[in-house]
């Protein structure tokens, strides 16, 4: 019995250590349209500039569904389009089905807002 005991505190360790893992991994992002059309999906007409490492991400998704209440304003959408807004978050690979065909796409999970974006945060946008 208590080597199951044992186990069960062993899995919730680990499993504490992976959501503490996933929150510290939390950076910092400006999200706007990059300009790219297409005509089969995915469209990656979104990027993501990582404010820590300098990267741009491209084809990314916007999920705001976890922004709180305050940070989800009515022009959001436009001001996300443009690049005018830092974004708190992470970036996970999400499955999406398109044409019957899965991808695995970049998606950037937005938990706040963070602050106006500078101009020199916007150069990867084409919306600019």
């Amino acid at each position: 019995m208590r080597k199951s005991a044992a186990k069960v505190v062993l899995i919730a360790i680990c499993c504490l250590s992976a959501a503490a893992t996933r929150a510290d991994a939390q950076g910092s992002f400006v999200p706007c349209d990059n300009g790219l059309r297409c005509v089969v999906a995915p469209c990656p007409s979104t990027s993501a500039l990582d404010l820590a490492s300098g990267k741009v991400i491209k084809g990314v998704s916007v999920d705001i569904d976890g922004l709180p209440q305050q940070d989800k304003a009515l022009d959001l959408a436009e001001k996300l389009y443009a690049g005018n807004l830092v974004v708190a978050g992470i970036i996970e690979n999400r499955p999406h089905t398109f044409n019957g065909k899965q991808y695995s796409l970049p998606t950037l999970v937005a938990t706040g807002i963070e602050r106006v974006s500078r101009e020199s945060e916007r150069g990867h946008c084409s919306a600019r």
